[in-house]
């Protein structure tokens, strides 16, 4: 089956398609280095680290581009607040904000490029609208005439004579229409700035990211990505820019995902409704706020609640616990992370795809179910849904003792969980730091657990069983899930 994605541009869902065989250059706008990433900026960053992985999965070359724009008007008002530098501001919270990534468990960009280092090809783009007559100066600033540009509005489906000027667009009357934005910006006192032909300045927000993808993939490229509030005036704005400049079309194909909403609102830093990635992971494994974030098909808002995150939390540690039963019973390694398995592929960047038919037919038919889930529009909640319904059919080999699909079960699950992000540490690591984190916050004293244990076993054994179900019944109200079995009786928390 072929991968198709909905495409922001033409409003469908279609195959990806690219400009060479068996590669894919895929832009992603990154962060605005002002402040800590909240859980909004998490589901991007997962959402496209899964789609990597995937990508990469399937055999295809991946040139991965994300960017970080380390200037930006609220990057300069949160420094002159603070009083300090605004590259040391920038500085502080790019430092944050690999940490955040790096504690989700994303793989890193092939390239992340910042909006400072690459003033000449911004000064360049411009010069090249100005020449073009889709731009011109004013004071030392310098905007782009939307109205001149016939193709405005097409990725966000907008008529031009129904725009209102976007969020960050700025009314000035030296402007010759009110929709027109800023490419350059001349420089205010204590503002950083750089030199360019119209004077000392800096560039518009948009502008940067027009500019970098263009020079790390190329125009046109294949795959540009973001959050759903970009596509106006961001994107739309990055479109008129770059086709302006070159005259010739910029991407091929817009994808985007949907906000994360609380109390019915859009996730947000200006709405102070967020929690911050680091927040979060105090509480909760990253791998569980990665499955959270995956439950949800990205085209669908995602509401951020406890219960939700409570029964990721549950799912996360469900699998662990089975990969941990699988590893002892077959004596293998700690199965961790799929990782490591996106080794070299097609090229030398891709992936180890595995072909499906040297797995057995018994666990080829999960892997299928979850290719075929991704390859329909990155249906990750169904392709979730093929992980456990492996989950139950391994559960089941080990309870009837049957071992001869294990090994290949093991490597199938490990791979495919991966894509999602589960399974980065070692299973029976992962059980037994959860549980020592459980009972740390319920005060629950592992010696009595296992002392109420041994208590319930001579009681079963003595045939009393009024009172093992006693015990039982009253570890569960404790948050204690017993699980008797052939070689005894084990317990797990509940999250």
């Amino acid at each position: 089956m072929t991968l198709k994605m909905h495409n922001t541009l033409s409003g469908v869902i279609e195959p990806l398609t690219t400009t060479r065989d068996g590669e894919v250059g895929l832009y992603v706008c990154g962060a605005t280095v002002y402040d800590r990433c909240h859980v909004g900026h998490a589901r991007s960053f997962v959402f496209f680290d899964m789609l990597v992985r995937y990508l990469r999965l399937a055999g295809w070359r991946v040139r991965f581009v994300r960017n970080i724009t380390d200037v930006d008007d609220k990057i300069i008002r949160r420094a002159s607040d603070e009083g300090i530098a605004a590259k040391a501001l920038a500085e502080r919270y790019i430092e944050t904000f690999r940490r955040d990534v790096a504690a989700l468990g994303c793989v890193a960009p092939d390239a992340e490029p910042r909006a400072t280092e690459h003033l000449p090809e911004m000064i360049a783009m411009i010069g090249a609208l100005v020449a073009n007559g889709l731009a011109y100066p004013a004071d030392g600033d310098v905007y782009f005439a939307v109205g001149a540009f016939p193709g405005y509005g097409k990725l966000s489906k907008r008529k031009l004579d129904e725009l209102q000027a976007g969020a960050r667009v700025e009314v000035d009357e030296r402007k010759r229409d009110a929709l027109d934005f800023a490419l350059w910006k001349a420089a205010k006192p204590g503002e950083p700035f750089w030199e360019s032909p119209w004077g000392p300045g800096r560039p518009g927000w948009h502008l940067e990211c027009s500019a970098m993808s263009v020079k790390y993939l190329g125009q046109p490229f294949d795959l540009h990505g973001g959050g759903e509030d970009l596509i106006f005036p961001h994107h739309e704005n990055e479109i008129a820019q770059s086709e302006g400049a070159a005259r010739r079309p910029f991407v091929r194909h817009w994808l985007h995902h949907a906000f994360v909403r609380i109390n019915d609102e859009k996730m947000s830093k200006s709405l102070g409704n967020f929690f911050t990635i680091e927040e979060i992971l105090k509480n909760l494994p990253s791998e569980a706020l990665r499955l959270f974030l995956v439950g949800t098909h990205y085209r669908s808002p995602l509401d951020f609640a406890e219960q939700g995150l409570a029964d990721a939390a549950r799912a996360c540690a469900r699998i662990h616990e089975t990969m941990a039963r699988l590893d002892e019973a077959l004596g293998a390694g700690p199965a961790f992370g799929a990782g490591p398995a996106l080794g070299a592929g097609p090229g030398g960047s891709g992936a180890d795809a595995r072909p499906a038919g040297e797995l057995p037919v018994a666990v080829r038919r999960y892997r299928d179910e979850f290719t075929a889930a991704m390859d329909d529009d990155l249906n990750s909640p169904r392709a979730l849904g093929a992980l456990f319904d492996e989950i139950r059919e391994i559960n089941r080999l080990l309870d009837a003792g049957e071992r001869e699909a294990l090994a290949a079960h093991r490597r199938n699950f490990t791979e495919l969980a991966g894509i999602l992000g589960v399974l980065r540490s070692p299973a029976r690591r992962y059980v037994e730091e959860e549980k020592g984190r459980h009972l740390s916050a319920s005060g629950i004293d592992p010696a009595e657990i296992e002392r109420l244990i041994a208590e319930r076993t001579a009681a079963r054994k003595a045939r009393d069983f009024r009172r093992a179900d006693e015990i039982r019944d009253q570890l569960l109200a404790r948050g204690i899930a017993l699980k008797d079995g052939a070689e005894g009786t084990s317990w797990s928390t509940l999250s």
